[in-house]
C-alpha cells in the first residue's frame, strides 16, 4: 500500500524545512510524496528532490498544482486569456518537474474558477474554455496522469467543476486517455456524494487517478483524522479501492491545527492498516456477496462483523 501525506501539516513543526519534512517521512514509514507546486519546489531542482527522497526512501507520487494571487477570480477558466494562458503553462511546467522527480500524477484542484453570484460569468464559455485548456494539458504530457480534484465549494461559493458528475462529463468531453480524477474524501461529503459510489465507477473505468483520504461532517472541508466520523463509509470506500486495484498512493489530506502532526499520521497509518486487515478478514468475496443480497439487515450483520 502507497502511503503519503500532507507536506504542509508538517511544515510548521520542522521549521518550514521541506529537507527534515520527508527524514521524518521516511521515519513514519510513509512511502510516497506529493509536492505542491510551485511552493514546496520553488527552492530545490528536480534533481535534488529526487535524491532527497532516495536519501529516506521514499519515491515521488506526483505534483498537486497551487494556484496563488492573479489566480484568484479563475485560472484555466479566468476571463483574462493572459491569466488562462499562465495557468496553463504553470500545469505545463509542474507536468516537466512531475517527470523529472519521478512522479506520474499531476493532481489539478481549480479552486478559483468558479462564481459568488449570479450573472457573473458564462457557464458555457468557461466550460469550453476549461475544456480547452485541460487538452492542451494533457496533450502536453501524454506520459503522465492527468488528474482533476473537484471540491463543491470553497473559496469561491460556487466551484466550476463540484461534483463527481461534473467532473466525469468534463473527463469525457477531453477524451484523453490520461485524464482522470482525484477524490477527496471530505469534499465528497460536502457535496452530499456517497466516496465508495464515485471509487466504485472511477475505479472500473480505469479514470480513478488519485484518492485523499481524511473525513469530516459534511458541512466543511474538515480534513479529520479518516475513520474518526463515518468509518463505515470509509471501509466501503477502501473496499472498491481494493476491488478495482487502485495502485496510486492514499494520501492522508487531514488538517492538524491542535493536534501534532506527527502523531496524527501515526494515527492515519494505524487506521488504514486496520481498515485494509478487516477487509481481508472478512474477504472480498463475503463482502461482494452481502451486496450482491440487497438487504439492509445483512448489512446490519456486516457491520456486526466489521465490529467483531
Amino acid at each position: 500500500m502507497k502511503l503519503a501525506t500532507r507536506i504542509n501539516s508538517f511544515l510548521p513543526k520542522f521549521n518550514n524545512d521541506v529537507e527534515e519534512v520527508l527524514q521524518e517521512f521516511g521515519r513514519l514509514g510513509l512511502t510516497h510524496v506529493d509536492f505542491n507546486y510551485p511552493e514546496h519546489v520553488e527552492n530545490s531542482k528536480a534533481g535534488k528532490m529526487k535524491e532527497l527522497l532516495q536519501k529516506n526512501n521514499l519515491q515521488a507520487n506526483g505534483v498537486a498544482l497551487r494556484f496563488r494571487s492573479e489566480f484568484i477570480n479563475g485560472e484555466l477558466g479566468n476571463s483574462d486569456q493572459t491569466i488562462s494562458d499562465n495557468a496553463v503553462q504553470l500545469c505545463k511546467e509542474a507536468c516537466d518537474y512531475c517527470r523529472e522527480v519521478g512522479g506520474e500524477v499531476v493532481t489539478i484542484w481549480l479552486g478559483f474558477d468558479g462564481f459568488d453570484y449570479s450573472f457573473q460569468i458564462d457557464y458555457e464559455k468557461v466550460w469550453n474554455q476549461i475544456k480547452e485548456c485541460m487538452i492542451q494539458i494533457t496533450d502536453y504530457a501524454p506520459d503522465l496522469k492527468i488528474s482533476i480534484e473537484y471540491k463543491p465549494f470553497q473559496p469561491r461559493a460556487y466551484a466550476f467543476l463540484d461534483s463527481f458528475g461534473v467532473a466525469l462529463s468534463m473527463i469525457y468531453e477531453v477524451g484523453r486517455d490520461n485524464l482522470g480524477i482525484t477524490l477527496d474524501y471530505c469534499h465528497m461529503l460536502m457535496k452530499h456524494e456517497n466516496p465508495a459510489y464515485g471509487a466504485s465507477i472511477l475505479g472500473s473505468r480505469k479514470k480513478l487517478f488519485g484518492v485523499h483520504l481524511n473525513d469530516g461532517y459534511g458541512l466543511n472541508d474538515d480534513g479529520l483524522m479518516i475513520g474518526t466520523s463515518s468509518l463505515i463509509k470509509t471501509i466501503e470506500f477502501i473496499y472498491y479501492t481494493k476491488l478495482h486495484n487502485y495502485d496510486h498512493a492514499f494520501y492522508f489530506d487531514t488538517f492538524p491545527i491542535i493536534e501534532d502532526p506527527v502523531e496524527e499520521c501515526e494515527r492515519n497509518i494505524n487506521m488504514i492498516k486496520k481498515i485494509d486487515a478487516i477487509i481481508d478478514r472478512l474477504g472480498m468475496e463475503y463482502i461482494a456477496d452481502i451486496i450482491k443480497q440487497n438487504s439492509a439487515v445483512k448489512v446490519s450483520d456486516l457491520v456486526l462483523e466489521i465490529l467483531a
